[in-house]
């Protein structure tokens, strides 16, 4: 049984939908009857996607529209959420899905950090404060879902910008949460999806299968959909190669730096690789 949001002919729009777990979004919201809006940059595969999702809904391919958006600019996000309520109405699910990877370095380029931040961050804090007012008014059920990341809850080292926007994603949808929670004859909610690893255009690095440690976009929008069915807010999935147990472990132990006055990082200090192996190891023998 899916979430009540997910209804017959209900309105989603998904950014980032050409590829990856926006598109295997958009394909299952219109193979539930909805009216679907793809939101990514124009081009041939923005199109093909449309097509592609189109295809499997019921209603045919009036339900589906692709509508050129750059999530960074707040002005083709309104023109976004204008279109797509002008085609079908109320929106009932938004997912703020977009996201990009370049890559940065605490001193490298300041133009990575700038895209990072605008797409990553930016691109869903005013995605939501843009669709959320409308959606708050028409008073239906609805779902406002913001993909996050475990780099930004552990902060890995490697790509630090990617990390901040992630971990700002995370703050600001709690406190998203909280403020629709709060608000009187509210029926909206926010959810922060986390995934696993996941192979996609953004993760695939030149490979062109995918690793056996990876779960497939498809797999990771089941369990988002299970999860929403359960009302989680933290959407925590895990991969063919992380169980939730482990993921569990790195993140209390990344609280624990601050608890225990550890250096930042510690899980990845040589003075606490021997610690941290045994706290994951501590009553799970089977985890390494």
């Amino acid at each position: 049984m899916n979430h009540p949001a997910f209804a017959n002919y209900h309105v989603a729009v998904v950014t980032g939908a050409a590829s990856g777990i926006g598109l295997a979004a958009a394909r299952r919201f219109a193979g539930l009857g909805m009216n679907v809006v793809l939101a990514d940059l124009p081009g041939e595969r923005l199109d093909k996607a449309a097509r592609e999702t189109a295809a499997i809904s019921p209603h045919g391919p009036g339900s589906v529209v692709a509508i050129a958006t750059d999530v960074s600019s707040t002005d083709s996000l309104k023109a976004l959420e204008a279109a797509a309520t002008a085609r079908f109405g109320p929106v009932h699910v938004l997912m703020n899905n977009a996201g990009i990877q370049p890559g940065s370095a605490v001193f490298g380029a300041q133009d990575a950090w700038e895209k990072v931040f605008a797409v990553n961050l930016w691109g869903v804090i005013n995605g939501s404060r843009i669709f959320a007012p409308a959606m708050i008014a028409h008073g239906q059920t609805g779902l406002i879902i913001n993909t996050g990341s475990k780099q930004g809850i552990t902060t890995p080292p490697g790509d630090p910008a990617y990390n901040v926007a992630k971990a700002g994603v995370k703050a600001f949808t709690e406190a998203l949460q909280h403020e629709l929670r709060n608000t009187p004859d509210g029926n909206i909610t926010t959810h922060l999806l986390i995934p696993g690893f996941v192979y996609t255009g953004l993760t695939a690095n030149g490979r062109t299968k995918k690793p056996d440690a990876a779960w497939t976009a498809q797999e990771t929008v089941d369990f988002m959909m299970r999860s929403l069915e359960d009302g989680d807010f933290y959407i925590l999935c895990p991969d063919n190669d992380v169980a939730r147990a482990i993921d569990e472990k790195r993140i209390l132990w990344a609280a624990g730096d601050i608890i225990e006055n550890r250096p930042p990082l510690s899980r990845w200090h040589p003075d606490y690789a021997d610690a941290f192996k045994a706290f994951l190891a501590k009553d799970r023998p089977d985890i390494s």
